[in-house]
Protein backbone atom coordinates (compact mmCIF):
# COMPACT_ATOMS: atom_id res chain seq x y z
CA UNK A 1 0.00 0.00 0.00
CA UNK A 2 1.44 3.12 -0.85
CA UNK A 3 1.52 6.19 1.11
CA UNK A 4 0.88 9.64 -0.27
CA UNK A 5 1.56 12.58 1.00
CA UNK A 6 0.64 16.07 -0.40
CA UNK A 7 3.40 18.81 -0.25
CA UNK A 8 0.87 21.62 -1.32
CA UNK A 9 2.71 24.51 -2.35
CA UNK A 10 1.33 28.20 -2.55
CA UNK A 11 -0.08 27.46 -6.46
CA UNK A 12 1.36 23.83 -7.33
CA UNK A 13 1.63 20.42 -5.37
CA UNK A 14 4.11 17.79 -5.18
CA UNK A 15 3.28 14.12 -4.01
CA UNK A 16 5.97 12.35 -2.58
CA UNK A 17 4.90 8.40 -2.14
CA UNK A 18 6.49 5.91 0.32
CA UNK A 19 6.34 2.03 -0.52
CA UNK A 20 8.60 -0.96 0.48
CA UNK A 21 11.87 0.58 -0.95
CA UNK A 22 12.25 3.70 -0.17
CA UNK A 23 10.37 7.12 -1.69
CA UNK A 24 9.11 8.41 -5.10
CA UNK A 25 8.44 12.06 -5.83
CA UNK A 26 6.31 13.24 -8.01
CA UNK A 27 6.95 16.95 -9.58
CA UNK A 28 9.23 19.87 -7.76
CA UNK A 29 7.33 22.39 -7.31
CA UNK A 30 8.97 26.36 -8.04
CA UNK A 31 12.52 26.96 -7.05
CA UNK A 32 10.98 30.00 -4.60
CA UNK A 33 9.59 26.86 -3.13
CA UNK A 34 12.41 24.88 -2.60
CA UNK A 35 12.72 25.25 1.39
CA UNK A 36 9.20 23.84 1.83
CA UNK A 37 9.59 20.96 -0.15
CA UNK A 38 13.04 20.14 1.28
CA UNK A 39 11.14 20.28 5.08
CA UNK A 40 8.79 18.31 4.03
CA UNK A 41 11.20 15.57 2.86
CA UNK A 42 13.23 16.01 5.60
CA UNK A 43 9.94 15.57 7.93
CA UNK A 44 8.95 12.44 5.92
CA UNK A 45 11.86 10.68 7.32
CA UNK A 46 13.25 10.54 3.52
CA UNK A 47 16.91 10.74 3.71
CA UNK A 48 19.90 10.92 1.18
CA UNK A 49 19.75 7.60 -1.02
CA UNK A 50 16.20 6.88 -0.08
CA UNK A 51 14.60 8.54 -2.78
CA UNK A 52 13.82 6.08 -5.46
CA UNK A 53 12.71 8.13 -8.54
CA UNK A 54 11.53 11.66 -9.54
CA UNK A 55 8.67 11.64 -11.83
CA UNK A 56 8.05 14.79 -14.23
CA UNK A 57 4.17 15.08 -15.40
CA UNK A 58 5.49 17.78 -17.70
CA UNK A 59 8.07 20.41 -18.14
CA UNK A 60 6.51 23.74 -16.61
CA UNK A 61 8.70 25.59 -14.53
CA UNK A 62 5.91 24.92 -11.67
CA UNK A 63 7.02 21.40 -11.48
CA UNK A 64 10.52 21.32 -12.19
CA UNK A 65 12.49 23.75 -10.44
CA UNK A 66 13.65 21.98 -8.10
CA UNK A 67 15.09 18.91 -9.80
CA UNK A 68 18.24 19.49 -9.85
CA UNK A 69 18.86 20.63 -6.48
CA UNK A 70 16.71 17.74 -5.16
CA UNK A 71 18.36 14.75 -6.97
CA UNK A 72 21.56 16.22 -5.62
CA UNK A 73 21.02 16.15 -2.14
CA UNK A 74 18.44 12.73 -2.00
CA UNK A 75 19.76 11.07 -5.21
CA UNK A 76 16.86 9.25 -7.39
CA UNK A 77 17.00 9.30 -11.23
CA UNK A 78 14.51 11.56 -12.95
CA UNK A 79 12.08 10.34 -15.54
CA UNK A 80 9.59 12.34 -18.19
CA UNK A 81 8.25 12.21 -21.44
CA UNK A 82 10.54 13.13 -24.35
CA UNK A 83 7.64 15.72 -25.40
CA UNK A 84 9.01 18.07 -22.87
CA UNK A 85 12.67 17.91 -23.23
CA UNK A 86 13.67 21.37 -24.05
CA UNK A 87 11.42 22.80 -21.15
CA UNK A 88 14.01 21.39 -19.25
CA UNK A 89 16.84 21.71 -21.35
CA UNK A 90 16.59 25.02 -22.14
CA UNK A 91 13.93 26.70 -19.48
CA UNK A 92 11.64 27.60 -21.74
CA UNK A 93 8.26 26.61 -20.82
CA UNK A 94 6.91 27.30 -24.66
CA UNK A 95 9.49 24.63 -26.20
CA UNK A 96 7.53 22.52 -28.97
CA UNK A 97 3.99 24.24 -28.18
CA UNK A 98 3.13 25.69 -31.06
CA UNK A 99 -0.56 25.98 -29.88
CA UNK A 100 -0.87 29.02 -27.79
CA UNK A 101 -1.94 32.18 -29.36
CA UNK A 102 1.06 34.65 -28.79
CA UNK A 103 -1.03 37.23 -26.99
CA UNK A 104 -1.68 34.92 -23.98
CA UNK A 105 2.50 34.12 -24.57
CA UNK A 106 3.66 37.34 -24.42
CA UNK A 107 1.24 38.26 -21.63
CA UNK A 108 2.50 35.15 -19.60
CA UNK A 109 6.00 35.91 -20.54
CA UNK A 110 5.67 39.46 -18.87
CA UNK A 111 3.72 37.73 -15.79
CA UNK A 112 6.85 35.87 -15.19
CA UNK A 113 9.24 38.41 -15.52
CA UNK A 114 6.63 40.51 -13.08
CA UNK A 115 6.78 37.69 -10.51
CA UNK A 116 10.35 36.72 -10.88
CA UNK A 117 9.62 33.38 -12.13
CA UNK A 118 11.74 31.17 -14.01
CA UNK A 119 14.43 28.41 -14.48
CA UNK A 120 17.82 29.40 -14.33
CA UNK A 121 20.68 28.21 -16.12
CA UNK A 122 21.51 26.04 -12.85
CA UNK A 123 18.40 24.10 -12.26
CA UNK A 124 18.12 23.04 -15.89
CA UNK A 125 18.60 19.54 -16.81
CA UNK A 126 18.92 16.45 -19.43
CA UNK A 127 16.29 13.57 -17.60
CA UNK A 128 17.95 10.09 -17.11
CA UNK A 129 15.34 8.33 -18.49
CA UNK A 130 12.37 8.64 -21.20
CA UNK A 131 8.71 7.55 -20.13
CA UNK A 132 6.37 6.40 -22.90
CA UNK A 133 2.71 5.51 -22.63
CA UNK A 134 2.43 2.37 -21.14
CA UNK A 135 5.67 2.70 -19.74
CA UNK A 136 5.62 -0.05 -15.95
CA UNK A 137 7.50 1.59 -13.46
CA UNK A 138 7.20 -1.44 -11.05
CA UNK A 139 10.94 -2.11 -12.07
CA UNK A 140 11.48 0.89 -9.77
CA UNK A 141 9.43 -0.87 -7.05
CA UNK A 142 6.80 1.62 -7.95
CA UNK A 143 3.73 -0.43 -8.95
CA UNK A 144 2.29 1.72 -11.17
CA UNK A 145 2.46 2.69 -15.39
CA UNK A 146 2.61 5.80 -17.45
CA UNK A 147 -0.16 7.53 -18.95
CA UNK A 148 0.72 9.68 -22.20
CA UNK A 149 -1.69 12.73 -21.81
CA UNK A 150 -0.82 15.39 -24.24
CA UNK A 151 -2.71 18.96 -25.09
CA UNK A 152 -1.34 20.77 -22.30
CA UNK A 153 2.15 20.33 -24.01
CA UNK A 154 3.14 17.36 -25.91
CA UNK A 155 5.09 15.52 -23.70
CA UNK A 156 2.25 15.44 -20.64
CA UNK A 157 2.04 12.27 -18.32
CA UNK A 158 0.38 10.80 -16.04
CA UNK A 159 1.08 8.32 -13.04
CA UNK A 160 -1.82 5.58 -12.52
CA UNK A 161 -0.98 3.07 -9.56
CA UNK A 162 -1.89 -0.44 -9.10
CA UNK A 163 -4.88 1.30 -6.45
CA UNK A 164 -6.45 3.69 -9.13
CA UNK A 165 -4.80 6.66 -7.81
CA UNK A 166 -3.73 8.87 -11.00
CA UNK A 167 -1.19 11.39 -10.84
CA UNK A 168 -2.45 13.83 -13.49
CA UNK A 169 -0.14 17.04 -13.80
CA UNK A 170 -2.12 19.72 -15.07
CA UNK A 171 -4.99 17.63 -17.20
CA UNK A 172 -7.23 18.29 -14.67
CA UNK A 173 -7.11 20.79 -11.43
CA UNK A 174 -9.67 21.47 -8.55
CA UNK A 175 -8.99 25.24 -7.42
CA UNK A 176 -12.88 25.38 -6.76
CA UNK A 177 -13.99 22.15 -8.56
CA UNK A 178 -12.63 19.76 -10.59
CA UNK A 179 -12.42 20.89 -14.02
CA UNK A 180 -9.91 20.34 -17.18
CA UNK A 181 -6.64 22.41 -17.44
CA UNK A 182 -6.55 26.05 -17.75
CA UNK A 183 -3.80 26.16 -20.01
CA UNK A 184 -4.13 24.15 -23.50
CA UNK A 185 -1.73 24.20 -26.12
CA UNK A 186 -3.69 22.36 -28.59
CA UNK A 187 -7.48 21.13 -28.73
CA UNK A 188 -7.88 17.98 -30.19
CA UNK A 189 -5.02 15.99 -28.42
CA UNK A 190 -6.39 17.30 -24.90
CA UNK A 191 -9.81 15.92 -26.03
CA UNK A 192 -8.30 12.40 -26.49
CA UNK A 193 -6.11 12.93 -23.13
CA UNK A 194 -9.80 13.64 -21.46
CA UNK A 195 -11.35 11.12 -23.61
CA UNK A 196 -8.75 8.45 -21.76
CA UNK A 197 -10.50 9.06 -18.18
CA UNK A 198 -13.10 6.33 -18.75
CA UNK A 199 -11.07 3.72 -19.78
CA UNK A 200 -9.06 3.31 -17.09
CA UNK A 201 -9.37 2.50 -13.66
CA UNK A 202 -9.26 5.32 -11.99
CA UNK A 203 -10.55 5.79 -8.07
CA UNK A 204 -9.02 8.98 -6.86
CA UNK A 205 -7.20 11.58 -9.09
CA UNK A 206 -4.18 13.86 -7.78
CA UNK A 207 -3.54 16.93 -9.80
CA UNK A 208 -0.92 19.30 -10.11
CA UNK A 209 -2.96 22.13 -8.86
CA UNK A 210 -5.67 22.01 -6.23
CA UNK A 211 -6.93 18.70 -3.82
CA UNK A 212 -7.56 15.34 -4.82
CA UNK A 213 -10.81 14.16 -5.91
CA UNK A 214 -12.78 11.45 -6.76
CA UNK A 215 -13.17 10.49 -10.69
CA UNK A 216 -16.89 10.73 -10.01
CA UNK A 217 -16.58 13.97 -9.14
CA UNK A 218 -14.82 15.28 -11.99
CA UNK A 219 -17.57 13.03 -14.65
CA UNK A 220 -20.55 14.20 -12.41
CA UNK A 221 -19.01 17.74 -12.27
Amino acid sequence: MNEITIIALKNVNCYLIKFNEGYILIDTGYTQNRTQVQEEIERLDCKPGALKLILITHGDFDHIGNVVYLQKKYGGKVGMHRGDLGMAEYGNMFWNRTGINIIIKKLIKFILVLIRRKLKKEDRFTPDFFLEDGDDLSDYGFNAKTIHFPGHSKGSIGFLTSNGELFCGDLLENLKKPVGGSLVDNKDEFKASIAKLKEIPIKKIYPGHGEPFSIEDYLEG
